[in-house]
């Protein structure tokens, strides 16, 4: 986990549409990262 005010470590993920998207191509913009566990467990 990472502390507060942590910068984020350089990472490319897929988009919504299967589409790469690197950190590296949100720099300069306010990024909101949100995910969510595996269905049917708790958290």
């Amino acid at each position: 986990m990472l502390s507060e005010g942590t910068k984020a470590p350089e990472f490319t993920a897929p988009d919504q549409d299967g589409n790469d998207l690197s950190l590296a191509d949100l720099r300069g913009n306010w990024v909101a990262f949100w995910w969510y566990p595996k269905a049917s467990t708790k958290g």
